[in-house]
């Protein structure tokens, strides 16, 4: 006769449940109640920019959502890049990389990019895929050969290690030409349809002026995908950016290099870094104005804060997407003896997945922030007798201070429990009293949810 007590698999069923998932899948489609807030449902874009996408089925479980998408100038533009240090670059990185070589930045047209397969480590023919995809683009625009080769810059995400289906991507690309659109659904539905496991596209348009053209308005757009694989340099993450600001090819680069710094090279998930990360940025000159030609050239400085401040803004999306994230993290190290101190700080806290876990589970435990902050690699700037650490509430009230100069405060736990309560924190770090330079981070909290996503990730 079977006992009357309960099976150990019996006992684990309540346990089970909390791991039945709940965020949305790569192919639902369906944005949470919690993250709509994030997407745009308008938007300024950038004058001479098209945006489209098409559904090709990359996956073969994808039998209805958009993968591929397109972005064009309407006139030859400028164009630069950020790309991955992973030593395995994919196929697209090193495609794309060598295009803006050749051509010096100069006469780019488009950016095209599949969602659900990387096009990475796959050896010369995945070379010659991405070739083949930007050719294709190339093709849809009028025939103005210079002999300096291709005027695409070539994105792939996904699963790594496979092959593209390369003739079903080279047949919708001429559809997603035709309907090219410069509408907010054209945007957003690009935005869309680079996303992989992202529950929300990450779309972001707004307007500004430079002191150098102060009767002129620009318009920029940026759009990025990733939520797992996140950390610099830089995750496997997508990001294009637009403008219709006349920027010199000269001023584009160094202009998009220290942006992605303090945005996209200052966030983490799961301290990951891929195989295809790129950051793009096109600029048109289509809205007029003075040129900024180079870093010399009014305007420069006026131009990198709001195109560094935008980076950062896009960057924190990926963040407020993290794989399974229950908190938006900002962490903030101050009084250091160098930026990159500040940095290396900032980053080692970012990723130890003791403080994020801890965050996920609500605790106050300040020692393994602490801990982070000793362990920091090739940092001289920790002084223990003078480190402080707190939590930022984000309702504007009292810092609750944690370890000041070295010493542990009587934390109130109640109340710790209630600043932990909210989706956004702030942790300070003071490493001295003596006034330094700052570094700001952005991460976000491991929850069980990060392990059973990644566990299916390929199916």
């Amino acid at each position: 006769m079977a006992s009357a007590r309960p099976s150990s698999f019996q006992k684990l069923i309540p346990t089970m449940k909390q791991f039945v998932r709940n965020y949305s899948a790569p192919g639902e489609g369906t944005v949470p109640p919690s993250k709509a807030k994030y997407v745009p449902s308008s938007g300024t874009y950038p004058k001479g920019f098209l945006a489209s996408s098409a559904h090709v089925g990359v996956k073969a479980s994808n039998t209805r959502f958009d993968d591929l998408t397109l972005i064009a100038s309407e006139t030859p533009c400028s164009g630069a890049a950020v790309f991955t240090k992973n030593k395995f670059q994919a196929a697209p990185v090193t495609v794309s990389r060598d295009t803006l070589n050749r051509r010096s930045g100069a006469g780019i047209r488009s950016v095209v990019v599949n969602s659900g397969c990387a096009n990475a480590v796959t050896g010369r023919g995945g070379i010659e895929d991405a070739i083949a995809m930007g050719q294709k683009a190339d093709n849809c625009f009028e025939n103005n050969d210079d002999g300096k080769g291709s005027r695409s810059i070539v994105m792939s995400t996904g699963v790594i290690g496979q092959r593209l289906p390369i003739q079903k991507i080279l047949d919708k690309i001429p559809a997603a030409h035709e309907t090219l659109g410069n509408e907010h659904s054209h945007w957003l539905k690009a935005a869309r349809a680079i996303c992989t496991t992202d529950t929300f596209p990450k779309l972001l348009s707004r307007q500004f002026s430079l002191p150098s053209s102060p009767n002129t308005t620009y318009s920029v757009v940026g759009m990025t995908k990733g939520a797992g694989m996140i950390h610099p340099n830089m995750a496997t993450l997508l990001g294009i950016i637009c403008t219709d600001a006349p920027i010199a090819p000269a001023a584009l680069q160094p202009l998009l290099t220290a942006a992605v710094t303090k945005s996209f090279n200052s966030i983490s998930v799961d301290g990951d870094t891929s195989t295809n990360d790129t950051v793009a940025i096109l600029a048109n000159g289509a809205a007029g104005g003075s040129e900024i030609a180079d870093q010399a050239s009014a305007g420069y400085s006026e131009l990198q804060t709001v195109l560094t401040d935008f980076a950062a803004d896009l960057a924190q999306l990926v963040v407020r997407d993290g794989e399974g994230a229950t908190k938006f993290v900002t962490i903030r190290v101050v009084n250091a003896a160098s930026y990159e101190d500040a940095k290396k700080v900032a980053s080692t806290i970012a990723r130890s997945p003791l403080v994020k876990t801890a965050l996920y589970g609500k605790d106050a435990n300040w020692g393994r922030i602490l801990c982070a902050t000793g362990y920091a690699d090739g940092v001289d700037s920790v002084v223990p007798e003078q480190t402080s650490v707190s939590f930022i509430p984000t309702d504007g009230s009292e810092e609750l201070k944690l370890l000041v100069k070295g010493e542990p405060e009587k934390v109130d736990e109640s109340r710790a429990a209630q600043i932990l309560e909210a989706e956004d924190l702030e942790i300070l770090v003071r490493l001295s009293e003596t006034p330094g330079e700052e570094a700001v981070y952005w991460t976000c909290d491991f929850s069980h949810e990060y392990v059973t996503i990644n566990g299916d990730y390929r199916t």
